[in-house]
């Protein structure tokens, strides 16, 4: 049902308000999903690898794509025309309860990084998005990143740079440094480069929740 399309590093895949004709599957690569002002300051909304789907709004809909996608690095993604797909959810409720099931879990997802971004200081929504991370990949195929260490230190690394990271979580390269940074010096995690070792868990997800270092 699928076509195979190569994408450019830096390439739009779709833009928002253009006409949705089907949906996407990401088979290589990192493509953001985000939206821009009106004054040009650009929020990702999500970053998805090797497995993950995006842009299936229109597929219920019928109408555009409600944000744009982009490719963060040369990528191969699938293409399904929305009229096929909709047939084979037709055949399959099996497959029709997968799709709900999935997006749900993206609601759900949606709710804790608007909290994120509404309620709580920075080293919260780091602390947040690098358990996030480790979940994600502790879910993954035998591509993870997640490599268990010694006790319950993990490792983790970061599939973006730190503008990237930035726009996702709502804040500045510089505080993102900073904010790396004093969660270090509490003793949670130890960086290097884009890999992250998660020390202390419990005490990242008490930072994730409370705000408090």
């Amino acid at each position: 049902m699928a076509s195979e399309l190569t994408i450019n590093k830096g390439e739009l895949i779709f833009q928002e308000g253009d006409r949705g004709q089907g949906f996407y599957i990401v088979a290589q690569g990192k493509i953001k999903v985000f939206k821009m002002s009106f004054e040009g300051k650009e929020q990702i909304l999500h970053i998805y690898g090797p497995g993950h789907t995006f842009g299936e709004v229109p597929v219920f809909q019928g109408k555009s794509f409600p944000a744009s996608a982009m490719a963060l690095e040369p990528s191969i993604v699938l293409f399904l025309p929305r009229e096929v797909f909709v047939q084979q959810i037709e055949k399959s409720p099996a497959l029709a309860m997968n799709m709900l099931a999935d997006l749900s879990r993206r609601l759900r997802e949606f709710t804790v990084q608007i909290e994120n971004l509404s309620l709580k200081e920075v080293p919260a929504r780091l602390a947040a998005y690098i358990l996030t991370l480790a979940q994600e990949e502790s879910r993954g195929s035998q591509k993870t990143t997640m490599q268990k260490s010694h006790g319950s230190a993990a490792n983790v690394v970061l599939p973006v740079s730190k503008v990237q990271l930035a726009s996702l979580i709502g804040t500045t390269p510089e505080t993102i440094s900073r904010g790396l940074k004093k969660i270090e010096q509490a003793g949670f995690i130890k960086t290097d480069g884009k890999t992250i070792v998660i020390i202390d868990h419990q005490g990242l997800e008490a930072l994730s929740h409370t705000g408090r270092l």
